[in-house]
């Protein structure tokens, strides 16, 4: 059986996928990782085997990241992780679709909690018995999270997809006998 810290580096890749959906910047994800891997390693003792690694990184990451809000709004620095994307690092304008680029602005303005659960969910493969383990609440709460984020994104594409102008009304024609 494989040692818990030998496991750590397959999960990177999620990892920086959900940081990267909190904090939307990718050193401010890549940041995060790092301090995630490093606080389990150093608490790797505490970890159980038989418990699952996946869930205790994930809410490890999350945890680090709403401490990481907290002290930034303590120290008076008010700092909006949705307002803090790179420029510089987004694909060329030409690579997305309009479509794309507006359902991830979609996702974008999901309330934080939905967001987080949805990707989790969705996003990272979680069951929301997980979910719910790495968010510290009860499975219903995860699925009504994602039940709601979900009805919101169906919401944006019924929305998006549904003409600006809608077409003129045809008039009823009854059938007209031809008796003289």
């Amino acid at each position: 059986m494989a040692r818990p810290i030998d496991e750590l580096e397959g999960f990177i890749p999620s990892l920086r996928r959900y940081a990267r959906s909190l904090t939307h910047d990718a050193d401010q994800a890549d940041d995060l990782v790092q301090e995630t891997l490093l606080k389990a390693i150093g608490n790797i003792d505490r970890f159980d085997p038989e418990t699952n690694l996946r869930a205790w990184l994930f809410t490890i990451l999350l945890n680090t990241f709403k401490s990481q809000r907290r002290m930034a709004a303590r120290r008076g620095v008010h700092v909006e992780w949705e307002d803090t994307a790179d420029q510089s690092v987004q694909p060329p304008v030409q690579d997305l679709s309009m479509e794309l680029k507006a359902f991830a602005r979609a996702i974008e303005e999901l309330p934080g909690h939905e967001r987080e659960t949805l990707m989790l969910v969705a996003l990272e493969g979680f069951s929301y018995g997980e979910a719910a383990a790495v968010l510290g609440t009860e499975i219903g709460t995860v699925k009504s999270r994602v039940s709601r984020a979900r009805a919101k994104l169906r919401d944006f594409d019924d929305a998006d997809s549904e003409p600006s102008t809608p077409p003129p009304a045809r008039p009823h024609s009854r059938p007209t006998s031809n008796a003289a």
